[in-house]
């Protein structure tokens, strides 16, 4: 997440922290997890939420200790001071009940950085939970190993390799399905009611995050898979020589895209926004908090172009969509979005663990939250599975249609 606001490193009250704002994606955290971090400027959050101000200075650990040496005096196995300690910080971020809030061990830190980088090793789906709990498939990556075998946004994993995903958080399932490149994972899948089964072979990932081409009618043709530390500046690219070639039309395809870096998302948004038009607003505690504007040259600005969306268009991915909409400069083609309206930030500690923790909800220019809701698309086109096998895109082709009326 990057605009003109590059690399802001926000100064906080946490000492031997480094603190990074995100917004927030859905974590998949060895298999996909394109995470979040918006530097920017300096940002003194108040050290305790409004919700929260009634919490005591520190936590009794009475019983807490109790419960320690009963473990530690019955338990039929061996344990490590530090697997305790590890599974106390685990314990607190899952108490807030918030699925985006997780503590990173050093180990699992160092992962998640790898794959904040578009680098890991897995089947490329990004991962979180559904409304009643079960771990869903929110979009697999184009033309990775989830995809190419079949899996698709919405699809609820119900086993790992014969292991019962109930129960389970996001990510221990992430590390019951990550593995060593060229071994494979056995999915039990629930499809629209129905049990599906697929054998995935994992394999070394890289995404690049900016793609384009020009279709036969000419339209140019813009992909973002994810909005990652380099899109900002690869877009960039790609917006000056769309503006060289001269471009008429723009298609930007959105589907699937997970979200990511909150300033890389601002930066796309910019090439089409005037300077000072309003791309988002975070709020804390219903107050407004900071307002994200345009900070670019606005070198595709009253382009005609149409944005893509399914349900698997996530976070920095809604940004962007709602940010072109509301501003009158997209028209967006699809269906719903996943609607991930929450703001987060990452704390690295000395140790080298960190805690990526929900801090705000984020707010579209027409002042609306989509959390939960997701952003309905100007002319909703669905595409079936049976388009999908077929590689019959319905959705760019009404795509195109609308741009040459």
């Amino acid at each position: 997440m990057e605009g003109k606001q590059t690399d802001r490193v926000r100064s906080s009250a946490w000492s031997n922290k480094t603190v990074r704002s995100l917004a927030a994606i859905i974590v998949v955290f060895g298999v996909f997890a394109l995470g979040v971090n918006v530097g920017s400027g300096s940002l003194r959050l108040p050290s305790n939420s409004p919700s929260n101000s009634h919490l005591p200075a520190t936590l009794d650990y009475t019983s807490v200790n109790d419960l320690y040496n009963t473990i530690k005096q019955s338990y039929n196995g061996k344990l490590t001071e530090q697997q305790l300690i590890n599974g106390l910080k685990h314990g607190l971020a899952a108490a807030t009940n918030d699925p985006y809030t997780t503590y990173f061990t050093p180990e699992e830190a160092k992962s998640f950085q790898s794959e904040l980088n578009n680098t890991f090793s897995g089947i490329g789906a990004e991962l979180s939970k559904s409304d009643d709990g079960f771990i869903q498939v929110i979009a697999p990556i184009a033309g990775m190993p989830a995809e190419k075998a079949g899996v698709r946004s919405k699809d609820i994993i119900a086993s790992v390799n014969d292991k019962s995903t109930v129960g389970m958080s996001v990510d221990d399932a992430v590390k019951a399905i990550r593995g060593k490149a060229g071994t494979k994972v056995t999915l039990e899948l629930v499809r629209s009611g129905a049990p599906v089964t697929i054998t995935i072979t994992r394999q070394t990932i890289q995404v690049p995050s900016v793609t384009t081409k020009t279709l036969d009618d000419g339209t140019a043709y813009v992909r973002i898979a994810s909005f990652s530390s380099d899109t900002g500046e690869s877009f960039n690219k790609v917006a000056a020589q769309l503006k060289q070639d001269g471009a008429k039309r723009i298609v930007l395809d959105l589907r699937n895209n997970p979200g990511g870096e909150v300033d890389a998302a601002i930066q796309v948004a910019s090439q089409w926004l005037s300077e000072g038009a309003t791309i988002m607003q975070e709020k804390r505690g219903g107050e407004v908090t900071q307002t994200y504007q345009s900070s670019g040259t606005a070198s595709l600005k009253d382009i005609p172009t149409v944005v893509l969306t399914n349900g698997g268009s996530a976070s920095a991915a809604e940004i962007v969509a709602a940010a072109l909409h509301d501003n009158k400069q997209a028209y967006i083609i699809g269906e719903k979005s996943y609607g991930k309206g929450v703001v987060q930030q990452l704390i690295n500690f000395k140790d080298g663990s960190e805690l990526k923790v929900t801090v705000a909800g984020w707010y579209r220019p027409n002042g609306k939250n989509i959390n939960h809701l997701g952003i309905e698309p100007d002319k909703k086109v669905v595409l079936s599975d049976a388009d999908a096998t077929a590689g019959n895109d319905v959705q760019l082709t009404a795509a195109q249609a609308y741009l040459l009326k």
